[in-house]
């Protein structure tokens, strides 16, 4: 049911975590002049390579629910749980690259000295699908507000 206005929302959420998920999130230079840049599942330069594999998984899972949850229609209460479990991984998904952002320098960069670091587009990309996902799971309530009033009323 793509009419539906929490459909549209999803499916750009669906996008916009897709766009995370295959582009850099941040990018780091080191004193040497080698460039690091995190990407879903790996901190890596030309030269090394270290796994950020939870990141990995979380942005997975937030890519793959709003999908599983867009084909829900038939079912709003479960579409707004499972947009509350979206909004639960997607601040997840912004704590784990927040991590990755400032202790990036510290331990796995084998102790070099960033000299600059900036987020990518890809950062700024949960927190839109955030909002997108809480509007989402407020029109899908409202939905079934609307229905369970009609019920009352026959």
């Amino acid at each position: 049911m793509i009419q539906r206005i929490q459909s549209l929302y999803l499916l750009l959420v669906v996008a916009l975590m897709s766009v995370t998920f295959f582009t850099p999130i941040a990018m780091f230079t080191v004193a040497s002049g080698e460039v690091f840049t995190l990407s879903a599942f790996t901190l890596s330069s030309a030269l090394q390579s270290q796994s950020t594999l939870w990141l990995g998984i979380l942005l997975s899972l937030a890519t793959a629910i709003p999908l599983v949850t867009l084909f829900l229609f038939k079912n709003r209460m479960l579409q707004v749980r499972l947009c509350a479990v979206e909004i639960v991984l997607l601040l997840g998904c912004l704590v784990f690259m927040a991590i990755y952002f400032w202790l990036t320098g510290a331990n796995a960069l084998e102790d070099a000295v960033v000299e600059h670091r900036h987020f990518g587009w890809a950062a700024i990309m949960p927190i839109v699908a955030l909002v997108f996902t809480s509007l989402a799971a407020r029109a899908t309530f409202k939905d079934e507000v609307l229905v369970r009033s009609l019920d009352r009323i026959r």
